[in-house]
């Protein structure tokens, strides 16, 4: 296995670079150093490569100057300034090893370690310690203080370590000595230190020895009242009070890099702690949102990840990128042996920038979890208990089978799904299969159930299926418009960034009909909320686009050069209507008009607008429309082209953008090239030696129609879960148990799996090469971390497949496949894995134009030649609320599940949300009864479930509100087959239903939860 060599400086150079073009020459230590003005002093140093001893410091932090370890001597100057908060100037001489400067340094590390355990051999960051290594760096070779008072002692004895201090404690006859330290008052009652320092130790009761013995652990007590124990509440990571420093780094990680503010400085002086919010709270019970920043910062073993703990210090690292949300993030997978120690974000990945949240950074166990299925299994039918088998046996049973449904029902009865969850080499592959293998065009993805409007809207508008602009262009945003959307949930990084914007001074529009978090939280308030109601999001973008038109806001200069004047005249005359104007469309959407104008008003007027959209757009019966309404507003405002603007969809799986980009639709090829187009049919037709059909094939809801009318017989699905993800659940489930083939290519026996026949063993990204896709047209790498348990990566069972069909293919490594994608794809046309080993990523389009990639679209000019501004005529959902179902569900992520929960729920992450619950508004709530944590019945026209509610105002009267993570819920079961007109995107996010009181689960849920052990039995060897 070949690690990732970084061709990046990857040191830690202490603080931020500065910004300014203005260039400063300086001399340390006799060595000079040309760096931008502003630049810090320590920066300079480590630039000219020398390393300034630190603790408090960080390049991804402000500088904040507390350690006092980076002292240096400035000629000219008095003292000894912090060389982290001190700017250079020209001509500065800086010494940062002189005689003085030594000793002050060893002075400073002889008091921290002072007050700091000496369990260095058992410590969890032994090897990988900062305060160890700043040790050695200023030559503390001994400390003079005698014990004294501490904070890791727990005997109060003056003991080194806390193992001696926990040895003492346990001695039998222990004399007084052994008795608590500190205060009279809190010798008898543990009463809070002075100053503000936490309480002491739990109450406690004597033992037969005379050491008193905690009521909790059943171990000694504590007898020093500023010990703290350890808080392991946090399932991923520990905070041991004894061993921090108080040098703030994770608060201010917390502050400025994750923006949630979950961490404070308690007391003063040397009474001074770290505290996860108010006293007494501990890591799980806090604003901790588990992002891992903190415990990245830390320079000791005070915040310490408890998988290095259990299986020690990492000894090599291979960058990879994460598997879950679209926002991309790069991490280096710090391994030992063949295992997973942890995941720690590469500060070079540049979606992430150094960053992470709870799923990427610790919910990667789901690779070695029990219920992984690592062997073929086969079954005649799905009745029947599963089947171990070898690889050789499944691949020819599944081929076999497949030939023989084509032979008795047509070349058209099969067909195959791709997965956004695979890599771009795989979904290739697999829609090649289908159209070269199988002979049609029957391929479909997730990508189409969740994003497919926003390729089509932004195809018809701007040229391109993707969206403008790279995660760094939120830097220069004045106003973002977050529609349809929950960055702090669904895109965590993402989020940490907007937060961060939005509290420099840039305002907030959210368009939602729930108030999601980035409405009102810490240090972060939206300019404006339009709690629009479910379904009216044409009307809202519509009417938005009136004020902006009859208020003369528009750039006209903008839309004469970059659009179509005649299609601007007709759309500016379109949305002029009376009808269109906030006043008019109040009573429909529920959004006061007076807040609709002000918030078009402010995007229009305001600077860099930047518009972000979610599911909460796509997944309506508009969704088309309001993805082309959204790129009107962006036209109609010049806000195309440059960084701080653009229209930006937050894609939901990690390669949602790649599985469309490969061609995973039934109409289009890769590249979104329709298959009727025979310049484009012929590329692939010349290269794969085959012909291909002009007709588009079949979508998954045509595919399932087909299925119970008996015309459709077999289907290879790769890496998705239609039964629990897809609308309509009994309809998914009809289609499928009348198919005579089910292929499940995945990781565990999820719900599709229950009607399959044949199940082939899944890898994950930890196990395979590749590339994802992310939301910015981001290309990244994918690194083979550890061999594959089930013996192959999904794009090698593919391959498998496609030869026992006849296929004849020879892939030796994805790279093959990726070369083979640049060869006809024109937007991958420059992509290559030697070229992303060298920039680390690329954004396409990435082409000879175009060599280094494309991080902002449309610069010059829109991909379509001109700009289309289109009429976006508000038509209602055929979904109606009515006396039986007067309520309006709506649906959404949380943060710490992904999707159908397939992978989070194998986690610990599970301890977060263990359940799908209903949002249910209190007024709601008391007309019927219900109370928090009542089970309710949820019904619609297709079906009903039951589940736990939540009473909170965050959603209106009148709207419902749940997740989709847990099969035990199925919420699908209730969202109806309603799709948007030009997609078939279903709308997920507007159901009428009703909800009642109710005593469990359904009679539905009980038989399904039934039929599904029956259905995942496996034979005995």
């Amino acid at each position: 296995m070949k690690d990732f060599v970084i061709p990046w400086d990857d040191r830690d150079l202490g603080t931020p670079a500065a910004r300014s073009g203005l260039a400063v020459t300086l001399t340390v230590d006799g060595f000079p150093v040309t760096v931008p003005a502003g630049t810090s002093v320590m920066r300079a140093a480590a630039l000219a490569g020398i390393q300034v001893p630190k603790l408090c410091a960080s390049d991804n932090l402000e500088a904040f100057g507390s350690c006092r370890l980076c002292v240096v001597e400035i000629e000219g100057r008095r003292g000894t300034p912090a060389s982290c908060t001190t700017p250079v100037a020209e001509g500065m001489v800086v010494l940062t090893a002189s005689d003085k400067v030594r000793r002050i340094r060893r002075g400073v590390m002889e008091l921290y370690v002072s007050d700091h355990p000496l369990d260095c051999l058992t410590c969890a960051a032994n090897g990988d310690c900062e305060l160890q290594d700043m040790a050695g760096a200023v030559a503390l070779r001994d400390v003079r203080y005698a014990p004294g008072e501490n904070h890791f002692d727990p005997s109060g004895t003056g003991a080194y370590s806390q193992a001696e201090g926990w040895s003492r404690l346990g001695r039998e006859g222990a004399t007084d000595a052994a008795r608590p330290t500190g205060p009279p008052a809190a010798r008898e009652t543990a009463a809070p230190p002075p100053r503000g320092g936490r309480s002491g130790p739990p109450a406690a009761r004597p033992s037969p020895s005379g050491v008193p013995v905690s009521r909790k652990t059943g171990r000694p007590a504590p007898q020093n009242w500023r010990y703290l124990p350890k808080d392991e509440s946090n399932p991923y990571f520990a905070y041991d009070p004894a061993k921090c420093i108080v040098c703030s780094k994770c608060v201010r990680a917390c502050e400025e890099v994750q923006g949630t503010f979950a961490l404070t400085v308690e007391g003063r002086g040397f009474e001074s702690r770290i505290s996860f919010g108010a006293r007494g709270d501990d890591a799980m019970h806090s604003d901790c949102v588990s992002c891992g920043a903190c415990v990245q910062a830390c320079p000791t073993a005070a915040l310490q990840e408890k998988s290095v703990a259990e299986f020690g210090t990492p000894d090599r690292k291979v960058v990879t990128t994460c598997a879950y949300c679209g926002v991309g993030c790069s991490f280096e997978a710090e391994m030992r042996g063949d295992r997973v120690v942890r995941m720690t974000p590469w500060k070079h990945g540049a979606a992430n920038r150094g960053h992470s949240c709870v799923k990427g950074r610790f919910a990667w166990g789901y690779a070695g979890h029990k219920d992984r299925i690592l062997e073929p299994m086969i079954r005649e039918r799905t009745s029947d208990p599963w089947r171990i088998v070898s690889w050789e046996e499944a691949i020819r049973h599944a081929a076999t089978r497949l030939r023989d449904i084509q032979g008795r029902h047509g070349i058209r009865a099969i067909g195959g799904i791709t997965s956004s969850r695979c890599t771009n080499e795989e979904t290739f592959l697999v829609q090649k299969m289908i159209r070269a293998v199988f002979g049609n065009n029957n391929t479909d993805t997730c990508a189409r159930v969740c994003h497919s409007p926003t390729g089509y809207g932004l195809k018809t508008t701007f040229g391109t299926s993707a969206g403008t602009q790279d995660f760094d262009s939120v830097e220069a945003v004045d106003v973002a418009v977050v529609i349809g959307a929950n960055p702090t949930d669904g895109h965590p990084v993402f989020a940490s960034r907007l937060k961060k914007r939005l509290r420099a001074g840039a305002k907030l529009i959210v368009i939602d009909p729930r108030r999601i978090d980035l409405v009102r939280s810490a240090h972060v308030e939206a300019a404006h909320h339009l709690p629009l109601r479910p379904g009216t999001n044409v009307a809202v973008v519509t009417s938005m686009a009136h004020v902006i038109v009859t208020e003369g806001l528009c750039d006209e200069a903008f839309i004469r050069e970059r659009c179509d004047w005649d299609e601007f005249q007709d759309y500016a005359a379109f949305v002029s209507e009376d009808r269109h104007s906030p006043e008019a469309t109040e009573a429909l959407t529920g959004v006061p008009a007076a807040d609709l104008r002000a918030a078009a008003r402010l995007y229009a007027t305001g600077g860099n607008g930047a518009i972000y959209y979610g599911l909460g757009v796509t997944e309506h019966s508009q969704g088309s429309t309001t993805v082309m309404g959204i790129a009107n507003l962006a036209m109609l405002t010049g806000n195309i082209g440059r960084p701080g603007v653009g229209v930006n969809p937050l894609r939901g799986q990690n390669n949602v953008q790649g599985s469309c980009d490969m061609g995973s639709f039934p109409h289009e090829l890769p590249g979104y090239r329709h298959v009727s187009d025979d310049g484009a049919r012929e590329v692939f037709e010349k290269l794969w030696g085959r012909q291909l059909e002009r007709e588009p094939g079949l979508r998954i809801p045509n595919m399932l129609d087909a299925a119970v009318d008996g015309t459709f017989k077999g289907i290879y699905i790769q890496g998705e879960d239609i039964l629990q993800s897809d609308p309509d659940t009994r309809h998914v489930a009809a289609g499928l148990a009348a198919m005579d083939c089910v292929i499940v290519q995945d990781l565990f026996l999820n719900e599709t799996a229950n009607h399959a026949h044949v199940f082939l063993p899944g890898s994950t990204f930890l196990e395979k090469d590749g590339t994802f896709t992310n939301a910015e047209r981001r290309i990244n790498r994918v690194r083979e971390v550890m061999k594959p348990r089930n013996g192959y990566a999904d794009w090698e069972v593919t391959q498998l497949l496609a030869n026992a069909m006849g296929a004849g293919w020879a892939y030796t490594h994805p790279s093959q496949i990726m070369a083979e994608i640049a060869a006809t794809t024109p937007s991958f046309a420059g992509v290559s894995y030697d070229l992303l080993d060298r920039l680390g990523s690329v954004q396409w389009p990435c082409n000879e134009d175009h060599p280094a990639g494309s991080p902002i679209m449309h610069v010059d000019g829109f991909v379509r030649g001109r700009g289309k501004l289109v009429v976006t005529e508000y038509v209602a959902t055929d979904e109606k609320t009515g006396p039986r179902f007067p309520l309006l569900l709506t649906t959404g992520r949380i943060l710490s599940q992904y999707n159908v929960g397939a992978q989070t729920r194998r986690t610990a992450n599970s301890l977060w949300h263990e359940e799908d619950r209903l949002e249910i508004h209190p007024q709601d709530a008391e007309t019927r009864g219900v109370t928090e944590g009542d089970w309710v019945r949820l019904a619609s026209r297709a079906g009903e479930t039951s589940l736990r509610a939540t009473i909170t105002d965050r959603v209106m009267p009148g709207v419902v509100y749940t997740t989709f993570h847990h099969p035990d819920t199925q919420a699908n079961v209730v969202t109806t087959d309603h799709s948007d007109w030009a997609t078939n995107c279903p709308e997920y996010k507007v159901t009428a239903v009703q909800v009642a009181l109710s005593n469990g689960p359904t009679d539905w849920q009980e038989g399904y939860a039934a039929q599904a052990e029956r259905a995942r039995r496996i034979a005995a060897e």
